[in-house]
């Protein structure tokens, strides 16, 4: 029969904190406990399952390889696994970035540039209208 751990004792087993543990869950890379609320449970499972996940990230993985490799490349398990992209940063001000997917289009890139050009502009100038 399977113990019940709760989340801080999960926590404290596997060394993580328990934000990590529900970011995990939430990104699909761990399963959601046995019961849900104040009594959330979790099992052996789980504290392997985070093992496996640090040892993973110890060797440099990203946590969308880490996704693909505990889901064991399926299709269905894949679809909920982050992927990774690319963004371009824009620097409006010292206080301001601007994050762009890398992947649009040239069309809509100049948009982008224009827009920001426009906005750093207005940031700089100080044109309140």
């Amino acid at each position: 029969m399977d113990v019940y751990l709760t989340l801080a004792d999960l926590a404290q087993s596997c060394g993580l904190p328990a934000r990590t543990i529900r970011f995990y869950i939430a990104r699909g890379l761990l399963d959601g406990p046995l019961k849900a609320g104040r009594g959330a449970a979790y099992t052996s499972e789980h504290l392997d399952r985070l093992e496996r996940i640090k040892a993973l990230q110890a060797e440099g993985r990203m946590l969308s390889e880490i996704a693909r490799t505990l889901h064991g490349g399926t299709e269905h398990e894949l679809s909920r696994a982050p992927q990774p992209t690319a963004w371009w940063q824009h620097v409006v001000a010292e206080d301001v970035v601007v994050w762009v997917r890398a992947d649009a289009s040239p069309w809509r890139a100049k948009q982008v540039r224009a827009a920001i050009e426009d906005f750093t502009g207005r940031l700089q100038g100080g044109n309140d209208k």
